[in-house]
């Protein structure tokens, strides 16, 4: 492959990600909390990598084809988060690069896992770009670029199909794939500003009302403070965050419809809304009575709260949480890690298998149930009323197969790394559904930083191959892929 029209690009996303550490800084200046220095040199550093491969590169402006976006999207997945790490590898010279690489690619990824503790007196812009790298890659960087791409003279609709969630790829809202990405990324800007309203008016501090609100949207799951949202022990402030995080884990895509059309019908018809709401609703009124039943609360009320608001947390892969329901009865955080694996919606943020594969899954099994009892039956798996093509089903199977697959062999890795086996699972569930908090020594109330390097880059790992839906980067690892 010819990758220089790919590096070309590339170099163009550099130098658009050097703008974003302007946020950061801004805030640096503006607060003067003695962090100016570290996005001084973050900035120029960026932006002199992004120039010189620009200029090496200009030349390069052929129109890009599927499988350059495959290898654009990776690329811009594995290099911004390591220049994301110069702002907080400068102002914590005892971080590693390792744990740095891990922050910022769990923020980038919106997986929410962190190695970093005393949040609460870290520097505020130190805390503003962890939240706003969440932001960013909670729709997807590439779709903020697809937007200008026209402007550059490069086509964007490689991009968007690799980079776009789920096995419905081609849908498009708009005839234009510049208008479709701008427009998902108004609906995205326009419901955080609500978000950050609705946690200003619940009692947070206009600080913490950005900063909750950029990772909620993300469904990233960064926080300012240790002890997450028990830090605020409110009802109001939990009820505002469970609200934004199913909406954030509803398709972008629906949002956008009944925006453009003034209606609530593209959630009655969208096969996954509605089944998304209804499982994790159930599960939080079941997790509820298992709590009271097993006498970790003694009201169903308190229960329910504390269910409500950390079943929806793990369910939508955000991972905040207001107690440590690493000590509740085992069931309970496995249901919510299940429930993490295939819940949230395709065009979300969220991550996971998503529920329209999970759904697709569901009826090819009782379709094969139906042959074995009729062989010549012709039963197609339908959603909502139309038949899919077959090979949009084995595309899903092998999808399944892959993510189980994936599962299976990073938590191998991670017990004979010397971890034991919860820890190890739970910690590969959690960054391959780009969810967070774990079990046992990585729960709620700790940190991933009890990993070693090498455990740490297997989670690493396992955060890029989620976000990328697993084909995405394993296709860029075969062979095959650089044959001409």
């Amino acid at each position: 492959m010819h990758v220089a029209p790919v590096l070309r690009v590339l170099s163009l996303v550099i130098l658009l990600f050097a703008m974003c550490m302007l946020v950061p800084l801004g805030v640096s200046i503006g607060l003067g909390d003695a962090a100016e220095f570290a996005y001084d040199e973050a900035v120029l550093l960026t932006f002199t990598c992004g120039a010189v491969l620009w200029g090496s590169t200009r030349k390069a402006t052929r129109e890009l084809r599927v499988r350059d976006g495959f290898l654009l999207v990776v690329l811009v997945w594995t290099v911004l988060p390591a220049l994301a790490t110069l702002p907080l590898m400068i102002f914590l010279p005892q971080l590693g690069f390792t744990d740095a690489y891990f922050e910022t690619m769990s923020g980038l990824t919106t997986t929410g896992a962190t190695v970093l503790s005393g949040l609460d007196q870290l520097p505020a812009s130190i805390n503003v770009w962890r939240h706003f790298l969440v932001w960013l890659g909670g729709m997807g960087i590439l779709v903020l670029t697809v937007a200008i791409l026209p402007l550059l003279g490069v086509g964007g609709s490689q991009l968007y199909k690799a980079e776009t969630p789920g096995p419905m790829k081609d849908t498009k809202l708009t005839p234009r794939i510049t208008e479709t990405a701008k427009g998902l990324y108004l609906v995205y800007a326009g419901i955080t500003v609500a978000c950050v309203l609705s946690y200003r008016w619940a009692g947070m501090s206009w600080f913490d009302a950005f900063c909750h609100a950029f990772s909620t949207m993300g469904l990233g799951g960064f926080s300012t403070h240790d002890a997450s949202f028990g830090h605020f022990n409110s009802v109001a402030i939990e009820a505002v965050a469970i609200f934004f995080m199913l909406v954030a884990g509803i398709n972008f895509g629906t949002h956008f419809l009944a925006w453009r059309h003034l209606s609530l019908r593209p959630y009655r018809v969208d096969p996954e809304a509605w089944l998304f709401l209804a499982v994790t609703i159930a599960s939080c009124l079941f997790i509820a009575w298992y709590l009271l039943g097993n006498l970790i609360y003694t009201d169903y009320l308190t229960a329910l709260r504390y269910s409500a608001f950390n079943v929806v947390s793990i369910a939508t892969t955000t991972g905040y949480s207001n107690t440590d329901f690493d000590l509740w009865p085992i069931f309970a955080p496995l249901w919510m890690l299940f429930l993490c694996s295939f819940s949230t919606c395709s065009g979300s943020t969220g991550g996971g298998i998503k529920m329209i594969r999970a759904r697709i899954l569901f009826h090819q099994m009782f379709r094969e149930m139906l042959r074995i009892i009729h062989p010549k039956l012709y039963s197609p798996v339908k959603l909502s009323g139309q038949p899919l093509e077959n090979n949009v089903v084995f595309a899903v199977l092998a999808f399944a197969f892959a993510y189980m697959c994936s599962i299976s062999v990073m938590t191998l890795i991670l017990t004979a790394s010397g971890l034991d086996a919860i820890t190890a699972f739970s910690a590969v569930v959690a960054c391959i559904n780009n969810t967070g908090p774990g079990l046992n020594q990585v729960g709620p109330a700790t940190t991933f930083a009890v990993l070693n390097d090498f455990q740490t880059w297997i989670c690493t790992f396992a955060m890029l191959l989620g976000r990328l839906e697993l084909f995405t980067l394993l296709v860029v690892m075969t062979p095959a892929f650089w044959r001409k």
